[in-house]
């Protein structure tokens, strides 16, 4: 009996690091023409994909830690939806935005007039569906910070993805990957996670993953997809770096993809970047691969 349960602890304990390890086949047909666009990419790339049905994935530099930019805003949803399920916040729990907190870049609560009433659920649609940075850092303090949000990672089997940005104890590796650092293979992993309602609890994961599929930022690798095919998705972008993170809804199958990128030569913020443009040239790629008899193609161009 005492050897039974002792089992059954350990295997409760470790349950989130076993369920994140490789399963399924290696597609090297796929993972070649994937090494082809990174290959002649002018930066370091990486890019992770897995069909969830067959388990088939591929992997270029899948395992380099790469900056998150606003992708670390997925980790900080989790760590925002943990302390709900505790009941130590509410979904809809009423607060007041101060300008005092007001942050730049991109968002819109940044133009909120001082003392406006607002609540949890809109700090967390703002921060997935506008990649708003002054909600999202109200959202990691209100998580209990980036230590906390670092330590639920962990417990999700997630060996590098971390916050950085106003974490004590991180501020050299902030001085190197910015807010926030994962590889292509965890944060696939983890958004597959919250897909299948694996994170906090299946409630918590279905309202994470509804927030996910509304981003407004839809023009990189989003728009190589299909407006009637659902997509969870978050990008991330800084001078030197730009990445996005999809799990599609495709008619045959669901998969999931991680295109990362630092050290980028072309730092312009244009339609055409080289890094935004490779990462449009994989999603259709994948589309292709996992939908070889759609006939859809994309008819809407970027605007300059």
């Amino acid at each position: 009996m005492i050897t039974k349960i002792t089992r059954c602890i350990a295997a409760c304990l470790l349950w989130p690091i076993l369920s994140f390890s490789q399963t399924g086949k290696a597609d090297r047909k796929l993972e070649k023409a994937l090494r082809e666009i990174v290959n002649e990419f002018n930066g370091t790339a990486g890019v992770y994909v897995r069909h969830l049905k067959t388990g088939r994935y591929a992997a270029v530099n899948a395992d380099t830690i790469f900056p998150t930019a606003s992708i670390v805003k997925v980790p900080i949803l989790v760590g925002l939806f943990d302390k709900i399920e505790k009941g130590e916040l509410k979904y809809h729990q009423p607060l007041v935005y101060r300008d005092s907190i007001k942050y730049g870049g991109s968002g819109l609560m940044q133009f909120f007039k001082d003392s406006s009433e607002t609540d949890i659920s809109v700090l967390a649609a703002l921060m997935m569906a506008y990649s708003d940075n002054t909600t999202s850092l109200w959202n990691q303090s209100l998580a209990g910070g980036g230590a906390q949000i670092n330590k639920l990672m962990e417990q999700y089997g997630l060996e590098h993805t971390r916050v950085n940005s106003r974490t004590p104890g991180r501020e050299a590796i902030w001085k190197i990957y910015g807010w926030g650092q994962t590889t292509p293979r965890e944060m696939s992993e983890l958004v597959v996670k919250i897909f299948r309602g694996e994170v906090i609890s299946p409630g918590a994961s279905e309202r994470m993953y509804r927030l996910m599929t509304k981003g407004y930022y839809d023009e990189q690798a989003i728009s190589q997809l299909p407006p009637y095919v659902q997509v969870a998705a978050k990008s991330g972008s800084v001078n030197e770096s730009r990445s996005e993170v999809l799990l599609v809804n495709a008619p045959h199958g669901d998969y999931v993809f991680y295109v990362g990128t630092k050290n980028i030569k072309d730092q312009r913020w244009e339609p055409d970047n080289e890094a935004v443009a490779m990462i449009r040239k994989i999603s259709a790629l994948l589309w292709e691969h996992f939908e070889p008899k759609s006939r859809w193609k994309p008819m809407f161009k970027a605007a300059k």
